[in-house]
């Protein structure tokens, strides 16, 4: 059964949340009634499910979950998949136009590819999952690429040239439409509500697919001052985002960054190509890095030690049964900036990272990077609920540490 509402298919590999984000936005400001569903979650699962912006409270869950369960093989379902199909039966029951599904790892399999779209949007494709799906560029992105099953039209950032072809090679083989988007003009980077130059290409992606969409919800797809307000009001938390100082804290750049290719463009965030007084960004004081041990670690933290080998860095250890091993990576880190790094270990290894991150942070200007994980993102949300929501947020509440 064909689901009573629009469908966007977000795939890809880094920037999916953000280019999810900003449809959204774009659908809202258009008046649309929005339903995004997004992955993974911080502190709570009802960030994955949102209807016009606003998570679908955690109480109404039971009664659509329990008809799940009911069916059959709704006790086979993983995680992912369960989620996937309780967010369509909240949009569904919510009304919504239009449905934006951020798919999980993969595309061929992935659960949001079991339901027809009416577009496809990709953010770049990059090395991620190998060990799922496959050990090169191109066996990634053919697994990606196999979620085009249809005619649906298919939005594309720029790709790297293996990711290109099986891109172009399944629209062909499905007779879809292959629709390059370009990034926005650099004019556009201090009206955006995500920072980084990266966020003008998912910005853009975001456009494309919106011109697109459009005629199908009935709305215009050139009206300009809509355009404007659903990009500059787009919210994501953990993406560069910044976090004034408080209680328990230095002020904070907060990134998720967890593999190379979001770790470059991290840094090409702090250190743009060309430097301009709206995009000039103080650099921090000190760094907070910790990841996960089945990641490209290593590439990402010599990355952040070639820019900031003089910046004290605090490796906490995560809460996490996959999680590095932070003495290894502090020992990574020290071969190339030594002396640097010091790991930490105990329940409360975040807490005495920020509070030794607050030590080198003593002007009212100074920040701390936060990044290399989303699970160490995670940790610091659930400390600090409140900057899960943006600021103008109705249902955002005072820090509860």
């Amino acid at each position: 059964e064909r689901p009573p509402f629009v469908i966007a298919q977000v795939l890809g590999t880094n920037g999916k949340g953000s280019t999810s984000a900003f449809l959204a936005g774009l659908c809202t400001t258009h008046g649309c009634r929005v339903g995004l569903y997004t992955s993974p979650h911080f502190v709570s699962p009802e960030e994955r499910i949102r209807v016009n912006g606003r998570p679908v409270p955690g109480e109404t869950w039971p009664e659509p979950a329990n008809s799940i369960m009911t069916r059959a093989c709704g006790d086979s379902l993983t995680y992912f998949e369960f989620l996937t199909v309780l967010a369509l039966l909240m949009f569904r029951e919510a009304r919504v136009d239009v449905a934006i599904l951020e798919a999980g790892l993969g595309g061929r399999s992935d659960a949001t590819t079991a339901v027809p779209a009416d577009l496809l949007c990709y953010t770049p494709i990059a090395m991620d999952h190998a060990a799922v799906l496959g050990p090169t560029l191109a066996d990634i992105a053919r697994d990606k690429a196999a979620a085009i099953r249809g005619r649906a039209p298919v939005c594309t950032a720029p790709q790297f040239p293996a990711a290109r072809e099986a891109l172009a090679a399944a629209a062909r083989t499905r007779g879809a439409v292959l629709a390059p988007a370009a990034p926005l003009p650099e004019e556009w980077l201090p009206r955006l509500g995500l920072a980084g130059e990266h966020q003008l290409g998912n910005a853009g992606l975001a456009l494309a697919a919106w011109q697109r969409l459009a005629p199908l919800l009935g709305r215009r797809a050139d009206d300009a001052r809509a355009q404007a307000l659903g990009l500059t009001t787009a919210f994501l938390p953990g993406r560069l985002q910044r976090v004034p100082r408080a209680a328990g804290h230095p002020a904070l750049l907060l990134d998720g960054a967890h593999n190379p290719h979001g770790m470059q463009a991290l840094l090409r965030s702090l250190f743009p190509s060309r430097q301009t007084a709206c995009r000039r960004s103080p650099m921090p004081r000190a760094i907070i890095f910790s990841c996960l041990g089945d990641k490209d670690w290593r590439t990402s933290a010599t990355m952040l030690t070639r820019r900031f080998p003089q910046t004290p860095a605090f490796i906490p250890a995560l809460e996490n049964p996959r999680a590095g091993d932070p003495h290894a990576i502090a020992a990574c880190w020290n071969v190339h900036a030594p002396g640097m790094a010091k790991a930490l270990t105990g329940p409360d290894a975040l807490a005495r990272a920020l509070d030794a991150a607050a030590g080198f942070c003593g002007a009212d200007h100074d920040m701390a990077l936060m990044t290399g994980s989303l699970y160490l993102l995670a940790e610091f949300f659930a400390r600090y609920p409140r900057l899960l929501e943006p600021p103008f947020s109705p249902s955002a509440t005072e820090d509860q540490p």
